[in-house]
């Protein structure tokens, strides 16, 4: 992997990387002249005992622009700057414009509950240079590169003492709020263990100190002897809708031995985490026929320079799913209470997985 580090005229950071040598001349673009000098805050939630982060600027963020305006596409005209350059390169990282972390510190408003400046780091991940491709449809050894950067941003935030968490995940689909057309994801560092990775956290590591192994580990070799749900089984990585599935077409992507973070993945375990991937991907647009919205999140150990054996790196697929004449999200009872109603059950919806044939390129 070669990579080139940059500095947009704004002064924001933009790093390009690529499976061949990269042009030392390319100079970074930006669509703005100036920083945009964003300070995001944090409230206390006191019911929930969890922080809120608020950017109220986001609002002017860009959204769904038209197609002859894509500021995340490759520019060659120095008068309509956009977020990438021309060049030989695979994948762009630069930092968010519009930050819900990090940005500028200064002081957070004064309220009735507790409040502190967001901490942390937004930076968006730009798949590729094709605006007309989407991360499925990438070769193999493209997808791998995008394992071996998501490391290296977790590396780098690794590094920094304000952050605690970092988060890989892409928003596919005007459905699921994606306000740019562009094949692209986003990486949140945050300056605590989230409330959903903290459980998760939590649970790894009573179950590790009952058990002397990784619950996810242990939950994949189940799933691998029942056979009933598995959509990709190869010798390092697999792809299955779990048996405790909340979504239909709910689906997990992960290494089948522990790895704590994409940074230590071996080149055999990315090589097989990308057939893994792209397998599902192929299989939610050729079930559908269609670009099929989703969220996938990307669930690894914290970065506080600790051991973690108990955590296991993987990805979870949370899609819509559709119902006779519409897509379905979700509902009161999993927003407001927090629990789970499905009605359907994740066998029918790994069999109907499994039937999509797919050829991997």
């Amino acid at each position: 992997m070669y990579s080139l580090d940059l500095i947009k005229p704004d002064g924001r950071r933009l790093t390009l990387y690529a499976r061949q040598e990269i042009n030392p001349e390319i100079t970074a673009p930006s669509p703005f002249d100036a920083p945009l000098n964003a300070s995001p805050h944090l409230r206390w939630h006191p019911l929930r005992g969890e922080w809120v982060t608020y950017a109220a600027y986001r609002q002017g963020r860009t959204f769904l622009p038209p197609p002859e305006y894509n500021p995340l596409g490759v520019t060659t005209d120095p008068a309509h700057p956009t977020e990438v350059p021309a060049g030989d390169w695979d994948v762009a990282v630069f930092d968010n414009r519009f930050p819900s972390l990090g940005g500028v510190s200064a002081v957070p408003p004064a309220l009735i509950v507790p409040s502190k400046h967001a901490g942390g780091h937004c930076e968006v991940v730009v798949f590729t240079k094709d605006a007309a491709a989407s991360l499925g449809a990438l070769p193999l050894a493209h997808i791998e590169l995008l394992l071996q950067v998501w490391g290296d941003r977790t590396d780098r935030m690794a590094q920094r003492q304000d952050i605690a968490y970092v988060l890989p995940f892409e928003n596919r689909g005007a459905e699921v709020g994606v306000t740019l057309h562009h094949p692209h994801g986003q990486i949140y560092a945050y300056p605590l263990v989230p409330p959903v990775p903290a459980r998760m956290q939590q649970e790894a590591q009573r179950y590790y100190g009952e058990k002397g192994s990784g619950v996810l580990q242990d939950l994949i070799a189940a799933e691998r002897r029942a056979g009933l749900r598995m959509l990709y089984e190869g010798s390092h990585a697999v792809a299955f809708v779990p048996a405790c599935a909340r979504y239909p077409y709910e689906v997990w992507v992960a290494p089948i031995e522990p790895v704590e973070s994409f940074i230590r993945l071996t080149s055999d375990q990315r090589a097989d985490l990308a057939r893994a991937l792209k397998t599902v991907l192929l299989k939610y647009d050729g079930l559908w026929q269609r670009p099929f919205p989703y969220l996938m999140a990307w669930y690894q150990a914290p970065v506080d320079g600790q051991a973690h054996p108990e955590s296991h790196l993987h990805a979870e697929f949370y899609p819509p799913y559709r119902t006779r004449d519409r897509l379905k999200y979700l509902a009161g009872t999993e927003i407001a209470a927090g629990f789970f109603a499905m009605d359907a059950l994740p066998e029918e919806k790994a069999r109907e997985l499994q039937q999509v044939e797919v050829a991997l390129e």
